[in-house]
């Protein structure tokens, strides 16, 4: 998904870096590289959202949205998401200095504990959140100073556990929309990253249905085949409608439009329903080459599946569009869809 405001050579400069890590490295969605998290910062790409006095790159969600289409693309996993849009931009909104270090974030519940927390385990440090006495508290916390239980998903991203002793933990105030707001922000960044993961299904069907014959002619010839890929690409380009919609509107009104909220549950419940048509089609279309460890399919339609279930499941946005289109109710429906 490429937004047109993005500069086409730093567009370039995304997809040659992540294609030449790609090409060089041996196993390139393991762990998280040091090494090349070090040359991403050199190239500004690590904090392209933060402030330019703060040490970032004073960009915007569209070209992050490159960056992690990119990213996506050349199968590189890496929390560039959870670092630069959500921990860092949860410091930067608490007025906390910003360094160096490797970032990711979470949200505790009353007993002190999150369960998959991204990149926990690979972190330099946890941006901690829990609330006290109906207010909202941050900490920007080394891993000694909290439990932390390795976890994965099933593409082998770190999605971990944290628990920590609320008493003993002295954070900042947050305030409350800062949490509404990331909670959206979560959410948005996964239904991007789906996306980005059908459109490369989609391509890759493509290609195998052009370069394949049987009976003497492409497989795109038959028309059962063409039916599967129009299938494909309309769920692929409704899943990114809805969350182009959604990145626009948010970025528009600084994620304070009043129907935001309906938008990003649209974009996930899309991007989720997609997904399931999107798996199915490019499997049946690739046949039994599809489901190797040696074709690249599955580098997307696993994660595509992996990601729509995180920071709320596919049942839990296809309940929230329902609600919030039945609280509307017909008269202000409309208003809703298209504020």
């Amino acid at each position: 998904m490429t937004a047109p405001e993005v500069e086409p050579a730093l567009a370039d400069l995304m997809d040659t870096v992540f294609a030449d890590y790609r090409r060089s490295s041996a196993s390139p969605g393991t762990g998280l590289d040091s090494d090349f998290w070090r040359r991403l910062d050199e190239l500004g790409l690590v904090r392209l959202t933060g402030a330019e006095q703060a040490g970032g790159s004073g960009a915007g969600w569209y070209e992050t949205t490159e960056l992690l289409t990119a990213a996506v693309r050349h199968g590189v996993r890496i929390p560039l998401a959870e670092h630069d849009l959500l921990a860092c931009w949860v410091l930067e909104s608490a007025g906390a200095q910003v360094d160096e270090a490797v970032r990711t974030v979470c949200l505790l519940d009353q007993a002190g504990a999150a369960s998959g927390v991204p990149w926990a385990s690979s972190a330099d440090r946890i941006v901690v959140m829990w609330q006290r006495e109906g207010d909202y508290l941050a900490v920007d916390a080394e891993p000694g100073k909290i439990s932390i239980s390795a976890g994965a998903n099933m593409i082998g991203e770190p999605r971990d556990t944290v628990i920590a002793d609320l008493g003993s933990l002295a954070g900042i105030p947050v305030a409350g929309d800062v949490v509404t707001k990331l909670r959206l922000k979560s959410a948005l960044v996964r239904s991007i990253q789906v996306c980005a993961a059908l459109d490369e299904a989609l391509a890759l069907s493509i290609d195998h249905v052009s370069s394949r014959e049987q009976f003497g002619r492409p497989l795109s010839k038959f028309q059962a085949v063409q039916h599967l890929i129009a299938d494909i690409a309309a769920e692929a380009a409704l899943a990114r409608s809805a969350t182009e919609a959604a990145l626009s509107a948010a970025v528009l009104s600084d994620w304070s439009a009043p129907h935001l909220e309906f938008l990003v549950a649209a974009a996930r419940s899309c991007a989720g329903h997609a997904a399931s048509a999107v798996v199915r089609d490019a499997h049946q279309l690739h046949g039994a080459i599809g489901t190797t460890r040696e074709h690249r399919l599955h580098e997307f339609t696993r994660a595509a599946l992996a990601w729509r279930s995180e920071y709320g499941s596919m049942r839990y946005w296809d309940d929230r569009v329902t609600d919030m289109a039945l609280q509307a109710g017909p008269n202000k429906l409309w208003s809703l869809i298209n504020p």
